[in-house]
Order: C-alpha cells, then structure tokens, then sequence
C-alpha cells in the first residue's frame, strides 16, 4: 500500500485549514472590518487551494471528506479509502487549526463561540457542497484546481454559511474562538447539509452527466 496518498491527504487538509483559520485571525487582528476580513480569507483560500490541489495532484487531493464521499459512490475509490481518507482529512484539519492557534499565539484547546445556525444558513451549505462537488466530478481535471479554488473563492461571497462545503473542515474550524470559527453546536448541521449536497451533487452527475462525458 502506497501511504504517500494518505500522508497528502493529511498534510493537504491540515496546511488549507491552518491558512483558512491563520488568515482569518490575522484579518481579525488587524481590522474590525468583517468585510475586509472574509475578503482577506477568501483570496487566502483561493490561493491555498490552488497550490494544493496542484501540488497533490500526482498523489490525493481531496481534502474534504464530501468530494471522497462522492468519488467513492463514483466508484473511484474503495469504501476503505474513503474510511482513510475522512479520518486523516478530519484529523489533519485539527492539527492545521491548532497550528494556527500557536503561531498567533492564541489559547492552544479553544471552542469557538460564532453561532451560524438557521435554515438559511444550512440550505446555504447544501448548495455550497452541491456546487463544489459537482463540478469536481463534471470538469477537466486538469483543471481542477483553478476551477475548485474559484469556485469557493467566490461561494464565500455568494452563500450565507461562507462556504464551509468541508466536513473535515467544518470540524476542524470549531477549535478556533475567531472569524473562521463554528459553535460545536452547528457542527452537526453543518455535517450533514454538507452530506446532503454531496449526494445531490453526485446523483445529479450520475443521471445527468456522466454518460455524456
């Protein structure tokens, strides 16, 4: 068994989550602008995804337990992989947000206090997964880094939820009491929206898309 694949797909989640919270924090440290601050986490997440994505690219790029989801119900990975996968993906997405948490030097174990509940906010999500991971699965994959970076670049603009579309990442980002962070209490509503999206997204391409590819 190769394990650079399942090393990629922990480092990767853990240095995009790190750069989502890291610049989220230093935004909030330097203005009380909200505005300022999603525009500065925002183009920090297009560049980290970016330069992820195609940096892992010969190895595993997921980073998101829902596009594994998706590829696994696509028949692209085994259902082992997938286990793997969103384990090491949810568990490197911890250590990148506690990682961020130490170079601010903010408090290591922390909860986050942001309350992002209300079905607006969870309807949000189902259509930020959907979108992410649908045109994951119909686009060139030679492109795919540039089309998921922009996609969530501008879904943190255009959603009410700023895009989580991450379940992993969503996770992750309740350990961090900052701009980028989520109560524990919406956790599990974020979780499964994210799900949901997935599979909508999945069995729209199935139906849709696939055999015209």
């Amino acid at each position: 068994m190769k394990l650079n694949k399942y090393i990629s797909e922990f480092l990767g989640t853990a240095f995009l989550f790190c750069a989502v919270v890291g610049s989220g924090i230093m935004g909030q440290s330097l203005t009380n602008d909200e505005s300022i601050i999603l525009f500065v986490n925002a183009v920090i997440t297009f560049f980290a995804l970016y330069f992820l994505i195609s940096s892992f690219e010969s190895y595993s790029n997921h980073f998101n337990p829902v596009v594994s989801l998706a590829f696994f119900l696509n028949k692209e990975i085994s259902f082992k992989t997938f286990v793997l996968f969103t384990l090491l993906q949810i568990l490197g997405a911890i250590i990148g947000v506690l990682t961020a948490n130490i170079m601010f030097d903010v408090e290591l174990f922390q909860l986050s206090n942001k309350n992002r509940s209300g079905f607006n906010i969870y309807l949000s999500e189902i259509i930020a997964t959907f979108g992410l991971v649908f045109f994951i699965l119909i686009s060139n994959k030679d492109k795919i880094a540039l089309i998921v970076a922009s996609y969530i670049g501008a879904a943190y603009w255009f959603t009410s939820s700023t895009s989580f579309a991450n379940l992993a990442g969503t996770i992750g980002r309740m350990f961090s009491d900052s701009f980028a962070g989520i109560s524990p209490e919406n956790v599990f509503s974020f979780g499964l929206a994210q799900i949901i999206g997935s599979i909508i997204a999945f069995i729209v391409y199935k139906y849709f898309f696939k055999d015209s590819l």
